[in-house]
């Protein structure tokens, strides 16, 4: 069997991970897996990137942008019959289909000749521009009016309706099968223009023999965290960047006891951790953009709590991580969290946007030393149990299997 992933990047953010980490996980079992990329950070003989071939076509998206539409000006999209990786696929599984190098009027033609898979890593697919709509449900009957015309991808002015008409009118053209890896994407995917198309629910997998726990004072040692200490994790971005919460940790953090802030550190990962650390009063420790499972493991290990202030999100890798490697989580009831962060089983869930009560969990969960402890145990038995690299790959290939069967 020959599959085919088509994607914006290789691995360089968290739907580029997960869709090279199945495309990993094929490989393990034999399976012949190639990816055709917009972007590639990697050398590899089975990743390829997508020819442009009409560069000054591409350069007119901007223009077009001014119109509110995205990505319709992109002509390399249509060549892809062209190239070997798609010749020789058996089934293709389209995973993020946005972000400049993709134009989606294409999928008719992609998918005459070859099965599809699309898998969701956002609600762009069924809306008329946005990644995610957080309260706004107007993708349901056909956009217009739309709240958040800056979200990504932005757009000039408001032809979500538009953009809404031709994704619909394309899907009636097309052949694919819809993969959400959380239940509340699936969900959301029932009730939009999707729901003409089969659709499952299969959740992204991990590599939980990467990904494990590790002794917590030897890793606390190694990142140079005094013993005694309580460690909070955050997985830094852009504090401009207003989906993944950073101003409402900044908030929690200022809201903690005094006493209890005299005993924290914060541990940080990710691009972005220079700018909290100036701001945050508690002291940090920065690790930077990591890439290395080992060394994330380390941090995961280190950390008594993982943070994730999201507003808006499907379902998240690095809570995958922090489960597999039994660090419980504060998050809030959004998108896909609650099925990684389970209440009084794997973490706290605050409501959204509620900085005191993103407080009260941080605070519960580092004075109730059992409670932590219990949480950490399921934490990792989860991660086994329901989001192994094994279970994801294995249930990819029965769907797989039944489509080419059909």
């Amino acid at each position: 069997m020959n599959i085919l992933h088509i994607n914006q990047y290789d691995i360089l953010d968290g739907s580029a991970i997960a869709a090279h980490r199945l495309h990993q996980g094929l490989l393990n079992q034999g399976i012949n897996s190639r990816l055709f990329v917009g972007r590639a950070t990697t050398r590899d003989d089975r990743i390829a990137v997508i020819p442009d071939k009409f560069p000054i076509a591409t350069k007119l998206n901007h223009l077009l942008w001014h119109l509110g539409l995205n990505y319709l000006t992109i002509l390399n999209t249509f060549d892809i019959p062209k190239h070997k990786f798609y010749q020789e696929a058996d089934i293709l599984n389209f995973h993020d289909i946005l972000g400049g190098y993709f134009n989606y009027l294409a999928l008719p033609h992609l998918t005459t000749d070859k099965p599809a898979v699309m898998t969701l890593h956002q609600m762009w697919s069924f809306t008329g521009h946005c990644s995610f709509s957080y309260e706004c449900e107007r993708w349901k009957i056909g956009c217009g009016k739309c709240p958040y015309p800056d979200e990504y991808p932005p757009i000039g002015i408001d032809n979500t309706h538009l953009e809404w008409k031709l994704k619909n009118w394309i899907y009636n053209r097309s052949s694919l099968t819809i993969v959400a890896p959380s239940s509340w994407l699936a969900e959301q995917a029932r009730q939009s223009m999707l729901n003409r198309f089969p659709i499952h629910h299969i959740p992204n997998g991990i590599d939980t023999e990467a990904y494990q726990p590790i002794d917590s004072e030897q890793c606390r040692s190694l990142l140079g965290i005094q013993p005694g200490k309580k460690v909070l994790m955050f997985g830094a971005i852009d504090l401009n960047y207003t989906r993944k919460g950073g101003d409402l940790l900044l908030k929690a953090i200022q809201s903690l006891p005094e006493s209890l802030k005299a005993e924290t550190v914060l541990l940080i990962i990710g691009r972005g951790g220079e700018a909290i650390s100036k701001v945050v009063d508690i002291p940090t420790v920065n690790l930077g953009y990591v890439s290395s499972d080992r060394i994330k493991s380390i941090a995961f290990s280190a950390a008594d709590l993982f943070i994730f202030p999201t507003r808006a999100d499907n379902l998240p890798l690095v809570l995958q991580e922090s489960m597999a490697c039994a660090t419980p989580m504060v998050s809030f009831k959004v998108g896909g969290v609650p099925d990684m962060v389970r209440p009084g089983i794997t973490g706290y869930l605050a409501e959204p946007d509620n900085v005191q009560d993103l407080c009260n969990g941080i605070i519960q969960l580092l004075e109730d030393e059992k409670l932590k402890e219990s949480m950490s145990q399921n934490c990792r038995e989860i991660a086994l149990a329901e989001y192994s690299l094994e279970l994801q790959v294995k249930s990819y290939l029965k769907l797989y299997i039944n489509i080419l069967q059909n």
